[in-house]
């Protein structure tokens, strides 16, 4: 350890085992004190400053130690990222950027939504949709529910050439945002069901616009499903795992070509 005369005499794993049980203790008693007052040091001796420091730090891993384990048993018990992130005063996204793979952590950890199953085989989605935020909360939502090849396009001529290159997957699925640069969704979707070789691939429109010549102008050229973004982040997240759900666990699919 730093510094001379260092008030410590124990091994950083023995001051860990010792600093959970006191965080715990503090905790439960809503009583959280974490440093008595001390005696100023001798000028030029480190040693107290470095203590503090020392016994700081290893409280602050206590508690994100502790924190970890209670998320993970909200987890087991049902909670799902939003509750978990909103009692430890952040966003869902914090939450699972904070504790990654909750869900992940044994076979009996549930899902955020319980009641859809995981898919059985990974499966590709062709992602057309050109606000980063959106795409990023979109890809969130599939993998809560299995394994996702999400390929990522910003306009309809980028997901034409994706499409149209041999070297790339047949998308099981394709979500499809209308309003973009170069050619928009209104027009690629009149494209790909004119096409012999796409016209099969389900095509689902997730956009902001609940306009009704929108919608009619979308199953007009024959998409399969019309969803309105909703504003709110966790029903915005259901709405996606509600399009994954059927599309790719329920529904049927044609043969891949």
């Amino acid at each position: 350890m730093p510094g001379k005369n260092f008030a410590l005499r124990t091994t950083p794993e023995e001051t860990a085992a010792v600093a959970d049980a006191a965080v715990g203790r503090l905790a439960r008693r809503l009583a959280i004190q974490l440093l008595e007052e001390v005696p100023p040091a001798p000028a030029g001796d480190p040693a107290p400053a470095l203590t503090t420091l020392y016994l700081l730090d290893q409280l602050q891993q206590a508690a994100e130690r502790l924190q970890r384990g209670a998320a993970m048993a909200a987890a087991r018990a049902g909670a799902g990222y939003p509750q978990i992130g909103s009692a430890c005063g952040m966003t869902r996204q914090g939450a699972r950027r904070r504790w990654p793979g909750l869900f992940q952590h044994s076979d009996e950890a549930p899902m955020e939504h319980p009641m859809m199953t995981t898919p059985a085989r990974p499966f590709d989605v062709l992602l057309v949709e050109d606000d980063m935020a959106d795409a990023m909360l979109i890809e969130e939502a599939l993998s809560e529910r299995g394994t996702r090849n999400l390929v990522q396009v910003t306009d309809g001529l980028a997901a034409l050439e994706h499409l149209r290159d041999p070297g790339s997957v047949r998308p099981d699925l394709i979500v499809l945002d209308l309003n973009m640069p170069r050619m928009n969704g209104r027009d690629l979707l009149k494209v790909l069901k004119t096409d012999e070789d796409l016209q099969t691939i389900p095509v689902v429109v997730l956009t902001t616009s609940t306009a009704p010549d929108d919608v009619a102008g979308a199953y007009t050229s024959h998409a399969n499903a019309y969803v309105a973004k909703p504003v709110n982040l966790e029903e915005f997240e259901k709405a996606v795992q509600s399009i994954d759900a059927f599309y790719l666990d329920t529904a049927i699919h044609p043969p891949r070509t």
